[in-house]
């Protein structure tokens, strides 16, 4: 995120020194934050997935099951499951919302600010 203020400002000709907040910047630009645009992103291909026949490949691959698969030492890496579930727990979906297309894209879709 500091990267993404760091760009809006340089833009827009502003420097930290100038003490703009970044509400106000990101309202001049017109631009939502890259955080909620990447989980509208993200939460596109749920979506897609839940519509597909229970045989298709993608379908197959949820239900694999990998308790013979250990890592090494350290903090398990996420996976998408969990980072989707986090991402519709955030903007308040649930599974079976997903049947429904035009209530689905509604609810996730970020609005810039122009």
């Amino acid at each position: 995120m500091v990267v993404e203020m760091r760009m809006l400002r340089r833009m827009y000709g502003y420097s930290r020194v100038d003490r703009i907040s970044n509400v106000v910047i990101r309202e001049r630009v017109g631009v939502a934050p890259l955080e909620e645009k990447l989980r509208e992103t993200r939460l596109r291909w749920p979506k897609h997935i839940k519509r597909m026949n229970v045989d298709a490949p993608m379908r197959m691959c949820e239900a694999l099951d990998l308790l013979h698969y250990t890592r090494g030492r350290g903090q398990p890496k996420t996976s998408w499951n969990v980072v989707i579930r986090s991402d519709m727990r955030c903007m308040g979906l649930t599974e079976d919302m997903t049947l429904d297309r035009n209530l689905w894209q509604s609810r996730i879709k970020i609005v810039d600010h122009r």
